[in-house]
């Protein structure tokens, strides 16, 4: 298994457990009510180091890589589907025994995530959703990539060329400064061989190959549909265009949100905004307090 140096930034004690697929890595830090935060490709637990440092000193924060990312098992044989991906998350929501928590997701995480609050709505309290979505893929660009990755070149880019981190994660930064050497070697450190590439690979055929998935979320999103949720949004994100955003107020009763002119990880770009923002969702669902209505707010 390949193991990423416990980086300075990144101090927290490793923690596995045995999931379908192998061991699966976590953190599980500090305590108070819980927040759950879901990845997506192709990074890993560690793109929300800043939140878990932050959030542990009024809650217990969770944070996992999947099967395939991050310090968690990478075989070379297993489904690595969003469906499979979820199963893992419920698994390890179970085995700590989280009654209610909110839940954190982006990209990937987004489907993954939502699908334990779609089946367990009674153990989410509230949502934060970064750049991301619930629904089908059938004739998007996203599944023509996909289609495109299920083929040897595809596996060749992916598995051989370390696309991913190597190339697409820069594109998906709006400020092309903030991916610094440093943390750009953060990103692709889990993933030094081509036998450690399958979990990316695995995500990008599932953008065409899991669309009926995502579809069936999507018809059972009204369990979700009324959580107190704060949306935060990267409008020069190249994946998740506005369009995106739009769907996901049209649907949302009681969502704040807030947009930045930032691309997709906005944990990155945009840090003490994040903090900021949720810190105050947190306070907000977690009290007595009655939860604001639907509202847009610009960024800064």
């Amino acid at each position: 298994m390949s193991k990423p140096p416990l980086n300075t930034d990144y101090p927290f004690a490793p923690r596995f457990l045995e999931v379908d697929g192998g061991r699966m890595h976590y953190v599980d830090v500090g305590t108070g009510p819980a927040v759950v935060m879901v990845h997506g490709t192709p990074v890993w637990s560690y793109v929300y180091r800043r939140l878990i440092a932050s959030l542990s000193r009024r809650h217990r924060v969770i944070a996992m890589d999947h099967i395939g990312f991050g310090k968690s098992d990478k075989p070379e044989t297993w489904s690595y589907s969003p469906q499979d991906h979820a199963k893992n998350l419920s698994r390890l929501i179970e085995h700590l025994q989280v009654n209610v928590c909110t839940l954190v997701v982006n990209d990937f995480g987004g489907p993954i995530g939502l699908s334990h609050a779609i089946e367990h709505p009674d153990q989410v309290r509230s949502l934060v959703l970064f750049n991301t979505w619930m629904w089908e893929t059938k004739g998007t660009p996203a599944a023509r990539v996909g289609a495109l990755m299920s083929t040897p070149l595809g596996r060749f880019l992916y598995l051989r060329m370390n696309v991913s981190p190597r190339v697409l994660l820069k594109s998906m930064f709006a400020d092309k400064s903030v991916l610094t050497r440093s943390l750009h070697e953060a990103y692709l450190a889990p993933y030094p061989r081509p036998q450690t590439r399958h979990g990316l690979w695995g995500l990008a055929k599932a953008l065409r190959d899991s669309s009926d998935w995502y579809a069936s979320l999507w018809s059972r999103r009204d369990a979700v549909a009324n959580k107190p949720t704060l949306v935060l949004w990267g409008k020069r994100d190249p994946a998740f265009k506005l369009d995106a955003l739009e769907k996901w107020r049209s649907h949302l009763t009681r969502a704040r949100v807030i947009e930045f002119d930032s691309g997709h990880f906005l944990q990155e770009e945009k840090p003490e905004e994040v903090l900021q923002a949720i810190t105050q969702h947190l306070q907000e669902v977690w009290s007595p307090a009655p939860t604001r209505g639907a509202d847009v707010i610009p960024s800064a």
